[in-house]
């Protein structure tokens, strides 16, 4: 191995070298096919629309217990924490990402490594809920991620090497990146984190080529999106038409709504989607009105940045119920038509299915065991019925230095919080990782300084039932209704995946990779990592066999920010490894 300036360490092996430069170059047309090419995955989702299905059946549920590990890769080092990396694959090589924004190519087939980036990270950077990182984008003979103090980085495929470094944000006001980018049309799109310290959120595309900024959206009403031509900026609408139509005084010009989970994208109507987070701050009595465009869903346009419609899940936020959950595309096939649909699983406890052409609003349902916040969605808007008394009290009308308390389920943490769901085109099911828990939460007086949190809000987080929090759920879109479940101890935490061989696979805080019929939810695998499993699975064929890879290291922000729910989870080891599992050719015969 050798090091160089970058912080680059390369394996010299000729063995790694031949590996590393038998990778081709990924286009916009193999980003755009990634959902039909089995032998590659090169998007964050398994392809642009975030379904995390998979064509591939040789592994099913008559052969899946003999899966067998192949090799295991450490990241290393002290830096361990939450590791929630999804691995992309290309030609043999491997690229995937590690706490405090590392990146690593791999040899698929034998576990050695080829190089490692280690991003040179100051010492006053702000991430909210760990040092964690979501994987990467492949793009030409790029390989582009963001880093905890705001920067993208285009590496070179080949050699780790930075081919560019563009600043997205000032950490030092709070901003960070965790999300995985997404490339369009040679576009690198990001979003950022922050919204616990008073950031504007926003969503900006870089050419992938330069590094060259081509346009920003922010995601707060009142703020100007841009274009950039020849090097000039060049203004494009303010976000939502003007300032302070939904936001009291100059509230919006600290207003959050981060974007801080990235988005995905559906070509068939030309729409990136994004989720925006919690308006700043917590305290909602601060900020009277819907306070757009947080706790959204946003539709834009990728050639310039253009807000298409919005869906607000949680007008006028007071739980941190964010909005960032991912929008999957599907086709919903119901009374004879089949409409251009989309669905997420909020942070506030309920489903919703829109058309993803208009944004409209076609149903919407709990997918957990209780919500206390609402009392239900309106059937036409799909805007929540509010519960009388439900929100924390206002601190100004009480004596002393907080409000009212209230017990509220969905605690902050959500239904659902940042792990993926998948979606199976077989089942027609979404599977949901979810978490059963409420809070006690109060609001506190709080003025915004840069830098510094910008909350107003005491909370604490207890476990919902006595023997289990974390519920993974197959939910049919069509009806509501919960079509299977399976319980576990500890939060989930760690993304979904699904394949046309009937299988549905995540991990779980306790250490194991786990797969599960996708129609019955039987428990059929399982295989214990040594550390909390807090990344999204991958599967891909690679020699005539069917591959799963998945990141093991407990961490993120359960063990941060959980309250008593932590104490369910305090002995569980840390921990940094990216482990590879194959179905052996002899047993795919046995379908």
């Amino acid at each position: 191995m050798r090091t160089n300036k970058f912080g680059i360490r390369i394996a010299t092996s000729a063995l790694a070298l031949a590996v590393s430069y038998g990778a081709h170059a990924v286009t916009d047309k193999d980003i755009m096919n990634d959902h039909k090419t089995p032998e590659d995955v090169v998007s964050y989702g398994m392809g642009t629309q975030g379904q995390r299905y998979s064509i591939l059946e040789d592994l099913n549920t008559s052969n899946v217990q003999h899966l067998q590990p192949a090799w295991a890769f450490s990241f290393g080092s002290e830096k361990m924490r939450g590791q929630e990396s999804q691995p992309l694959i290309k030609d043999g090589v491997m690229y995937v990402t590690a706490s405090y924004s590392r990146v690593y190519a791999i040899d698929a087939r034998t576990g050695e490594e080829i190089w490692q980036y280690d991003a040179r990270l100051p010492d006053g950077i702000m991430p909210c809920c760990d040092v964690v990182n979501r994987g990467v984008a492949l793009y030409d003979d790029k390989v582009i991620f963001g880093t905890l103090d705001a920067k993208l980085v285009a590496l070179n495929k080949d050699t780790g090497k930075p081919m560019w470094i563009k600043k997205v944000a000032d950490y030092q006001a709070g901003y960070a990146i965790t999300a995985a980018p997404i490339v369009v049309k040679g576009k690198v799109i990001t979003g950022v984190s922050g919204g616990e310290f008073g950031i504007v959120g926003k969503v900006e595309a870089y050419d992938a080529n330069t590094g060259d900024v081509v346009w920003t959206r922010p995601t707060v009403e009142g703020h100007m999106g841009y274009v950039y031509k020849d090097g000039k900026k060049v203004e494009n609408g303010i976000s939502g038409g003007k300032a302070g139509v939904t936001w009291p005084g100059d509230m919006w010009k600290n207003g959050g709504a981060a974007t801080w989970l990235g988005g995905t994208y559906d070509p068939d109507t030309d729409s990136l989607f994004f989720g925006t987070g919690n308006p700043a701050p917590w305290n909602s009595h601060l900020r009277p009105g819907d306070n757009l465009f947080s706790s959204s869903r946003l539709a834009i346009d990728p050639d310039d940045g253009s807000i298409k419609w919005h869906f607000q899940t949680t007008p006028h936020d007071g739980w941190d119920y964010d909005g960032v959950n991912e929008l999957i595309s599907f086709d919903l096939n119901e009374n004879g038509k089949t409409i251009k649909a989309a669905a997420t699983a909020d942070r506030n406890g309920f489903f919703y299915v829109l058309n993803r052409e208009n944004g409209d609003f076609i149903r919407g349902f709990p997918f957990v065991d209780k919500i206390t916040w609402a009392e239900g969605l309106d059937p036409k808007t799909g805007r929540p019925i509010y519960t009388k008394g439900g929100r924390p009290g206002d601190p100004a009308a009480m004596e002393g230095s907080k409000g009212e308390v209230v017990v509220a389920q969905p605690a902050f943490l959500g239904g659902k919080n940042w792990m993926p769901m998948a979606y199976s085109q077989d089942t027609e099911l979404f599977y949901v990782p979810s978490n059963e828990w409420s809070m006690d939460i109060w609001n506190e007086p709080v003025s915004y300084k840069k830098g510094a949190a910008f909350l107003g809000a005491g909370f604490t987080i207890k476990p919902a039932n006595d023997d289990y929090i974390g519920v993974l759920r197959a939910m049919d879109p069509k009806t509501g209704k919960e079509v299977w479940r399976y319980e576990n101890t500890a939060p989930l935490w760690g993304g979904v995946m699904t394949t046309a061989g009937n299988l549905v696979f995540t991990g779980t805080p306790e250490g194991y990779l786990k797969a599960f019929d996708a129609k019955t939810g039987e428990e059929l695998y399982r295989f214990n990592t040594g550390s909390g499993v807090v990344g999204t699975p991958v599967t891909w064929t690679m020699d005539g066999e069917q591959y799963v890879s998945v990141a093991s290291g407990w961490g993120g922000a359960v063990p941060l920010w959980g309250g008593e729910v932590a104490k369910v989870v305090k002995d569980f080891n840390q921990g940094g490894t990216v482990w590879t599992f194959k179905l052996p050719k002899d047993r795919v015969a046995s379908k």
